[in-house]
């Protein structure tokens, strides 16, 4: 499918496929080996999460469906493999320097915790829109913690702090980052059962990026799809223009808010990914209640999106389809669902 399509169900959907590169031009995308050194170097500071089938949600949407429960990592969500990774590769100037991160949350509570341990000094700078447990989870652990506007605000001040000194730890646009996220992969490849189509949260797109190039090596015949919400759709707008562009943030999830992918990440996901889909944030909340009820999992929006897009993929491919969705956070509150569902008038 080429471009933007519109269904019934309010999804959308764009393709990276017909932006696969061009015969002379061919992106420095990681490799599967940068991924394994990856997974021997965090190893012993991560936990490496359950891959469980899932009766529930087999049971909801009519055909197996594996869960990677990276909610059930020890920050509550997959940054901590991408954050890891970079910290433990510091040199002894950059560690006593300190470092910095920007985050929607999840990789500011990642980057504050893994510091914590490793003993770095690290500053995490956030959007006022940023969950307050992501903020106080970040200060509890000992990081500075630095407050703006918004999110393009926050990414402008993390540049002027890393001009000053400090190591930026980039929340995608890394390779060590996105060779840590890819670990997720690895288990993933390792540890399901048959699959045919994966799908994958999108917000700067390391997570999918890592995960695409572990899958592409481990199971090359897998369909791997990316979803967004709307109003953070930095990666569909790549794909339909072609490269990174910057983007109007509305989204309520503030996970997957990234103003822009960078071109490492938009090089990957063009390259290895099928296709990148958008999906409602009231869609997303309801994700959320479904995978409490029936899953017995307690996630957040970024999550949730998986469900309103895995019933597209269904209707996508058709009978004999085996699901794996990679469940990358569970950081947000009761009273953080309790008000998204009233604002949606959902239950």
């Amino acid at each position: 499918m080429a471009g933007l399509t519109a269904v019934a169900s309010g999804v959308r959907v764009r393709s990276g496929t017909e932006d696969l590169p061009r015969a002379g031009k061919v992106p420095a995308l990681i490799g599967i080996s940068d991924v394994e050194a990856a997974a021997d170097l965090i190893t012993g500071h991560v936990v490496p999460t359950p891959t469980v089938p899932s009766p529930g949600l087999t049971d909801l949407l009519g055909v197996p469906v594996t869960a990677k429960l990276e909610l059930l990592q020890r920050t509550g969500s997959f940054k901590a493999r991408g954050a890891t990774a970079k910290l433990l590769s510091l040199s002894d100037a950059q560690r006593a320097a300190g470092v910095v991160a920007v985050s929607g949350g999840n990789h500011g509570i990642a980057l504050a915790m893994t510091a914590a341990v490793l003993d770095v000094k690290a500053t995490v700078v956030m959007p006022r829109s940023a969950p307050a447990r992501a903020v106080g989870i970040a200060r509890d652990a000992g990081a500075s913690v630095r407050l703006t506007d918004d999110m393009d605000s926050a990414f402008s001040l993390v540049t002027r702090l890393r001009d000053e000194g400090l190591t930026l730890v980039h929340p995608f646009d890394d390779p060590l980052v996105i060779a840590g996220q890819g670990t997720v992969g690895l288990e993933l490849a390792a540890d399901a059962g048959e699959l045919t189509d994966v799908l994958v949260s999108v917000g700067g797109g390391g997570l999918i990026a890592g995960v695409a190039v572990a899958l592409r090596a481990r199971r090359p015949g897998v369909r791997i799809w990316g979803v967004e919400t709307e109003g953070a759709e930095a990666m569909s707008a790549a794909l339909a223009t072609g490269g990174p562009v910057p983007v109007r943030l509305s989204s309520i999830v503030t996970t997957l808010s990234a103003p822009s992918v960078s071109q490492l990440t938009y090089d990957h996901v063009s390259a290895l990914v099928d296709e990148v889909l958008v999906v409602p944030d009231r869609e997303a909340v309801r994700g959320v209640l479904d995978l409490a009820e029936h899953a017995k999992l307690w996630t957040e929006p970024a999550t949730g999106c998986l469900l309103p897009a895995a019933r597209l993929v269904l209707e996508r491919v058709g009978e004999g389809a085996r699901l794996g969705l990679v469940v990358c956070g569970g950081n947000a509150t009761t009273s953080d669902v309790l008000r998204w569902a009233a604002d949606f008038g959902l239950r």
